[in-house]
């Protein structure tokens, strides 16, 4: 599963972090690396952007870069 198909209200940890290059560096430096928790706070009406919560902040996430993240659902 990825970050573009997560449920709104659940946790999730990160699995995976696909693409190459500058791509997978910026959503590292995002925060977002494996074994992290992130939580998705909502989604925009068309689907793009997602708004997520990790490491005690939040973050915006275009749909094409939430593709590139695998995650898992933890449940609570």
């Amino acid at each position: 599963m990825t970050l573009r198909e997560a449920i709104v209200g659940k946790y999730y940890s990160v699995r995976r972090i696909n693409g190459q290059g500058p791509l997978k560096r910026r959503i590292m430096d995002m925060g977002i690396t494996k074994g992290s928790e992130i939580y998705i706070r909502k989604v925009a009406p068309l689907g793009d952007p997602v708004q997520i919560n990790i490491r005690n902040y939040e973050l915006s996430i275009r749909r094409d870069d939430a593709e590139l993240i695998e995650i898992e659902e933890i449940v609570k």
